[in-house]
């Protein structure tokens, strides 16, 4: 309902039902979008037999993920948190230490920290790329933090602080030059969790270059996807080596005596998963393109929209917007949740950004920073319709 006081809610529901192609179906915030060689590449797994961890399609998407990415090594894995978790240990971090992680950001984030023993310290946002802003935090741990013989450690608890995390948020870039100074300042390993952000480059190069080891994903619901997957992306081929080695359990090669020497994790990518990541990856330059005429279109006709803004890259990203949002203005933000309701009971589902990782009760005495920010994006940003079918480009 419109409100003279507040929302024009009709008017925003309107204007979002005016750019969809199917006004009286159900519009899901993200669909998997499968028009190449996938039924190829999958019917070839399951005709041949090869449909495990072992196969031609799993280094095949490897190497198509490293040469699209830039890294110079790419490891497939079950999941995206799989890929977290990996990339953590590959880091170093231990137990018992603290890893800085957005308090807005999915719980994956979070939760892979915990897989490590360790301790998640939340800090807050900046609204440019919706991602850790590093002058703040740069104030932060100037006033918690000191460094001890070239490593952090948090005076308030005496941990180190071994790690930060920072999220690509919906396919936005943070600022990752101002993520690398305040790793060399404070003498913590940079892991970018760029689950978000396949297809998003930073100053003209892909996410995932910038950090010791970084993961991505590709759950059902991403700009690409394997079914369920994820990936460890690094450049330094030794880490590489060694994140391949973890994951298929630490086994010892032999042609039949099963040895481990390190505690390892059943965690690579079944091949007829990475043959339909390989079909996937065919279609990505097309599928951002979409994706960035769909996030366009929106823009324009919410600009003048009273009440909302349509978030957009920051100047020194090129954005794959995996997931389309706008910010309601602050005055209006008590009537979010009525705009969520009548977008869904008009058909077109819009969600809410995650809650903040410290509200939750498994994090709630973890350390963190006054997180305004975080706060008030939380009450704020909702999510729209996203997916690359949306709209259709011309060849």
């Amino acid at each position: 309902m419109s409100n003279l006081d507040g929302l024009d809610i009709d008017n925003i529901v309107k204007t979002i039902q005016s750019i969809l192609p199917n006004k009286n179906e159900f519009v899901p915030l993200h669909e998997p979008y499968f028009h190449g060689n996938e039924n190829k590449y999958v019917k070839e797994c399951i005709d041949t037999g090869w449909v495990s961890s072992v196969g031609k399609y799993v280094n095949l998407f490897e190497q198509k993920l490293a040469e699209y990415t830039g890294v110079k090594c790419a490891v497939a894995l079950v999941n995206g948190t799989s890929a977290l978790h990996i990339a953590l240990i590959l880091a170093g971090v231990k137990p018992n230490e603290e890893v800085i992680v957005p308090a807005l950001t999915f719980i994956a984030t979070a939760n892979a920290v915990t897989y490590c023993q360790a301790v998640p310290h939340f800090v807050d946002s900046e609204l440019n790329t919706l991602g850790l802003d590093a002058k703040k935090l740069d104030a932060y741990l100037h006033d918690i933090a000191e460094v001890r013989n070239g490593e952090c450690f948090n005076r308030q608890t005496n941990r180190r602080i071994a790690a930060i995390v920072p999220m690509h948020t919906f396919g936005h870039p943070v600022d990752l030059d101002a993520m690398t100074n305040l790793c060399e300042k404070y003498h913590f390993v940079l892991v970018e969790d760029a689950a978000e952000s396949i297809g998003s480059f930073y100053k003209g190069k892909h996410t995932g270059n910038w950090g010791k080891v970084s993961a991505v994903s590709f759950n059902g619901n991403k700009t690409i996807t394997t079914g369920g997957g994820g990936a460890v992306l690094t450049n330094d081929e030794e880490v590489g080596k060694l994140a391949k080695y973890l994951t298929t359990q630490a086994k010892i090669p032999h042609r039949w005596a099963f040895r481990h020497d390190m505690i390892g994790y059943n965690y690579r990518m079944p091949n007829i998963n990475a043959a339909l990541g390989c079909a996937q990856i065919e279609e990505l330059p097309q599928l951002i393109e979409q994706k960035r005429s769909l996030a366009k279109k929106y823009q324009e006709i919410l600009k003048n929209v009273k009440g909302i803004t349509f978030f957009t890259e920051p100047d020194f990203a090129k954005s794959n917007y995996w997931l389309n949002a706008i910010l309601i203005e602050e005055r209006y933000e008590g009537q979010r949740d009525e705009l969520l309701s009548d977008l869904n009971d008009n058909r077109i589902m819009a969600r809410p950004v995650w809650d903040l990782m410290y509200m939750m009760p498994m994090f709630a005495n973890c350390p963190r920073m006054e997180c305004a920010v975080a706060e008030s994006i939380s009450k704020r940003l909702i999510n729209l319709p996203s997916s690359a079918e949306l709209i259709k480009i011309k060849r």
